[in-house]
């Protein structure tokens, strides 16, 4: 086999090269003319990604690197977004898979449709020659859907968060935010519980900053500190350095100029986004507060474009109108530019205009994780002032390039501003020290070398699993025991036996129970129904095929992996006054069951926080409001159903399951059909309705036989 050799080492044993697959969901996505700062989702990371995919295409290591991101066809935002397939260069290209609406959303809102997509990832990698090394997440909502892919082929996983929940929730909360609030906004328990599922999963864990690791990463309960390495983002020499050409300054003049009464102060300028945590006010308020810093400099502002207001979304409208009001409340006209529109190639000409004016760089953000426009600035020659949270200590460790701030202090803020700008001298020390840091250690070649070495270093051997030899239907029609065929009317359950007996052929049937296997075959016999193909026992830690009831071992060691049964009664010891052991016929090797004293669907996230801090690979999961269950991590009903369509290789829209209780709301999520009873629990009503969902106006069976009559059921397609 042939072996290609990266600077930091050898990638031996692949015969063609590294296939890798990054995973950028939100925002707005594409090779060129990106939107960077457009609206919140659309910011630093979006730039990271095209920046890395395009420089791993250049290596004769990689073979092929893909983006997958969302399908977009909305009026309001350019075509380019609704392209399936977009070209980045030779070995890279962009994947625009649909999934929810198509309309263009802000990424709080696509939690519900992200396992419709990890369906459809895991059917395209499951295609010949669509096979990956290598799954790269970037955020929670990315995270979540790779840990999904990587359990259910193996594949091994790599975590970037960005910015993390946790850290988020907890700047917001110091800032003075309501925690009701913060949820409402941000589905910030949503994101959070995701990073957890992504650290779990992940084989590693890359960090811009040791303080990403150290403080922000170890707030996780399921982090593991031997998981992070630390690989600091490239800068693009190629359009960040020192010397632009007279036609850029120009450029600059006139569209700033008309802002400025007095346009060659030295500028204080900002880049960000225009959302909160950029603190874009706070900067503002300390410049008018300032005498010195009024009378020594201008402010600039590029914050995004925006054309018309009414098509911002509400934070940054909020933002906006905080900038202005403080304009005119310390009368700083003909000392503030703020303008609509730039493009992205001017954001280099930017720093290079501000350093040609003796300027400094300024970054006021409550929470920072890396801080790539601060390197930016520097290979520019622009010394900072800068947030001293995350990732500008690590950089300033290295660049010595100005002062950092606790931001949240505007005294400090301001005080830090005034004495940066006061000698030249040190003004250009601090320049030049910028440049020489930058091309020493943030370079991308640096940069990538350092993420290919981690690729092989963390590679680990993935088995292709092979379909069941086992015969296999070419559909499948899942029922509950323990709650469609509970109390069933008799003539409906006789036109169900009648039709399941006339249509044996043409569809498998499968039988889902929390019951253990003996159990539920004792009070299914009472239904003369037809024998199961398959049964998903134990609230699905469990699965049997056939009538000789074969254990699927395959199943067993996948959700085996790190699961601790006495761990979990020890970690839950405690809640007895809240928790009741069920008797021991209810329990299984890979079940712990309870039940409460007191339906409390808030119970959940202390039982989870409990199993979290006891180290434990374990979920709890809470059904008709009574029962509750602890599983291993990787088990539930719906990833057993994910195993069997692996396993037969049966397309998931050719599973019909029926969902009637609380705690089914997982089996109404991705790409199987769903039926809804019309006497379902009314919780189900609260979750986002999915196309593939079919609310019948029928009870129990009566809904089953209307399901099987809308999607249907018994056709040979």
């Amino acid at each position: 086999m042939a072996a290609f050799v990266c600077c930091c080492g050898l990638f031996g044993g692949l015969e063609l090269g590294i296939r890798l697959l990054h995973l950028h969901l939100h925002g707005l996505f594409r090779s060129r003319d990106l939107e960077l700062g457009r609206d919140a989702d659309t910011g630093g990371q979006t730039l990271y990604v095209l920046d890395l995919v395009r420089s791993l295409a250049q290596r004769q290591e990689v073979e092929q690197v893909d983006v997958v991101t969302r399908l977009i066809q909305d009026r309001r935002v350019d075509v380019s977004y609704s392209q399936p397939v977009e070209i980045i260069a030779p070995g890279a290209r962009i994947l625009r898979l649909p999934f929810g609406p198509k309309r263009y959303l802000r990424k709080e809102l696509l939690w519900p449709h992200l396992e419709d997509l990890a369906d459809q990832l895991v059917q395209h990698l499951s295609q010949p020659g669509q096979g990956v090394d290598w799954i790269h997440a970037h955020y929670a909502d990315a995270g979540f859907v790779g840990a999904l892919v990587s359990q259910r082929l193996g594949i091994p996983l790599v975590f970037t968060g960005h910015s993390l929940g946790r850290e988020k929730q907890r700047r917001l909360m110091a800032g003075g935010c309501d925690r009701e609030q913060i949820e409402q906004t941000y589905a910030v328990s949503r994101r959070i519980e995701a990073e957890e599922q992504a650290l779990a999963q992940a084989d590693l864990v890359i960090t811009s900053t040791r303080q990403e690791a150290d403080l922000q990463y170890c707030r996780y309960g399921q982090f593991r500190r031997e998981q992070a390495e630390v690989v600091p983002p490239g800068v693009d020499a190629t359009r960040f350095h020192l010397v632009g050409s007279p036609a850029e300054k120009a450029d600059l003049d006139q569209l700033l100029n008309p802002f400025l009464r007095t346009p060659n102060k030295p500028p204080l300028l900002a880049i960000s986004r225009a959302v909160r945590r950029k603190n874009i006010p706070a900067l503002v308020d300390a410049f008018g507060r300032s005498t010195v810093l009024r009378n020594r400099h201008n402010l600039v502002l590029v914050l995004g474009c925006r054309e018309d207001p009414r098509q911002l979304d509400k934070q940054q409208r909020d933002v906006f109108q905080q900038v202005f009001d403080l304009v005119d409340r310390h009368n700083l006209y003909g000392s503030v530019a703020y303008p609509k529109q730039h493009r992205r190639s001017q954001v280099p000409s930017f720093y290079r205009w501000a350093a040609q004016r003796g300027g400094l760089f300024v970054n006021p953000a409550l929470t920072e994780p890396f801080g790539l426009t601060l390197l930016e600035a520097a290979a520019c020659g622009l010394p900072m002032v800068s947030t001293d949270d995350g990732g500008p200590r690590d950089i300033q460790a290295r660049c010595d390039n100005g002062l950092l701030v606790d931001v949240t202090d505007s005294g400090a803020l301001q005080e830090a501003l005034e004495r940066a700008g006061r000698d030249p001298n040190r003004w250009r020390s601090w320049s030049d020290n910028g440049v020489e840091a930058v091309s020493r250690y943030f370079s991308w070649d640096a940069h990538v070398c350092s993420y290919l070495a981690l690729m092989q270093s963390h590679r680990r051997v993935t088995t292709q699993r092979s379909p069941l030899k086992r015969s296999r239907p070419q559909r499948l029609l899942l029922l509950d025991l323990d709650s469609n065929l509970e109390l069933p009317n008799g003539a409906d359950l006789a036109a169900l036996r009648a039709q399941l007996t006339r249509d044996r052929d043409r569809y498998g049937l499968g039988i889902f129970t929390g019951r253990s296997l003996a159990a539920a075959r004792q009070r299914y016999a009472e239904l003369h129904l037809p024998l199961p193909q398959v049964w998903i026992s134990r609230a699905g830690s469990e699965i049997h095929h056939g009538e000789q009831l074969l254990l699927d071992c395959d199943w067993q060691q996948r959700i085996d992996v790190d699961w601790n049964r006495d761990g979990v009664l020890a970690a839950l010891a405690d809640l007895q006054d809240q928790l009741t052991l069920q008797d021991p016929p209810h329990q299984g090797p890979w079940k712990v069951s309870f039940l409460l004293r007191q339906p409390d669907e808030s119970l959940l996230d202390l039982v989870r926080q409990r199993l979290r801090r006891a180290g434990l690979q374990a979920q709890p999961l809470l059904r008709c409001h009574w029962y509750l269950d602890v599983l291993p991590r990787l088990a539930s009903r719906s990833e057993a159903i994910r195993h069997l369509s692996l396993h037969w290789q049966l397309p998931l829209e050719r599973v019909l399951l029926v969902a009637s209780q609380q705690g089914d709301a997982e089996l109404l999520r991705g790409m199987p059909s769903a039926v809804v009873p019309a006497d379902h629990d009314p919780c189900l009503r609260r979750q986002p309705q999915q196309q593939r969902v079919f609310f019948s106006t029928r009870s129990s069976l009566g809904g089953v036989l209307d399901g099987l009559s809308h999607f249907r059921f018994p056709s040979s397609r």
